[in-house]
């Protein structure tokens, strides 16, 4: 297949423009960006395969592998800022790669229509976060850091929910850090080390899982497509810098409610298409 063909083209400058907005987003709220990749690979993979009920499967594993790299880009660049609690990645690091086992055992047994619904209600979820986010403010002040079962619990369960997801769990670790009295711009720059952890081990799971299936969009090695990849990362290089330096200069708030907008739109499309399969 020729990638001078209008449709890989159109998958190559798709993806470059997701990849640009998961970067900004890697940067700013300190998540992967894995919202944004997987409802724009989820509305362009269908051009490249029969097999819609596999696609769900490509676009989170390919999200998780692309979080690896926009996610380290970000920890590299809030680091320079001297803004990463590398405190925090080593003691949730364990857990949180536990989580992501649990999290690629339940994609492996759960077929893709529900992985569609799992998607959609996490995502709901997710955007309460953002369109109401004094509502959690309130629960600070007197809270630290989870330790012992607390911590076990918190990041094991956010490992497995994010590799679900195809996201890096940043949201999670923000709102934690935030409500026990961490920065914000500290919360946010150690959210990203946290994608890291979590999208290796599980852009690897998703590998494993799809090796075999037929059918996939072109250039699929397991459940991860390596052109979308290529695009998203690229683009996402570029882009995660200036999102860590927009973190430290924009109104936190109006962003966090316009994305969180956004999730609201991207929860009742998937949905939607859950519905339709």
């Amino acid at each position: 297949m020729s990638l001078l063909q209008p449709e890989i083209l159109g998958l190559i400058l798709t993806m470059c423009a997701a990849g640009a907005v998961a970067g900004i987003t890697a940067g700013l709220f300190g998540i992967g960006g894995g919202f944004v990749v997987v409802p724009a690979l989820l509305a362009v993979f269908p051009l490249f395969s029969s097999a819609v009920s596999e696609l769900i499967y490509v676009a989170i594993g390919t999200s998780l592998a692309s979080i690896v790299v926009s996610s380290a880009r970000s920890v590299q660049a809030h680091n320079s800022l001297g803004a990463v609690d590398f405190d925090v990645l080593r003691d949730w690091s364990l857990w949180l790669v536990l989580g992501v086992g649990a999290g690629l055992y339940i994609a492996s047994i759960t077929d893709g229509k529900n992985l569609f619904v799992v998607f959609a209600s996490g995502v709901l979820v997710y955007s309460l976060y953002f369109l109401f986010p004094n509502l959690f403010s309130r629960f600070g002040n007197s809270l630290t850091m989870p330790s012992g079962a607390a911590k076990i619990g918190l990041a094991s369960v956010l490992g497995g929910f994010s590799a679900l997801l195809g996201i890096g769990g940043g949201t999670v670790t923000v709102m934690t850090m935030v409500i026990c009295n961490r920065p914000v711009h500290q919360a946010v720059a150690t959210a990203a080390g946290v994608g890291f952890i979590i999208g290796l081990p599980g852009a690897i799971g998703f590998v494993i899982l799809g090796l075999g299936v037929e059918g996939l969009p072109f250039g699929s090695v397991g459940y991860v497509n390596v052109p979308a990849l290529l695009a998203i990362s690229a683009l996402s290089l570029i882009t995660t810098p200036i999102g860590a330096r927009w973190a430290h200069s924009l109104d936190e708030h109006k962003l966090k409610r316009l994305f969180g907008m956004y999730l609201l739109f991207v929860s009742c499309t998937m949905f939607y298409k859950a519905a339709m399969l």
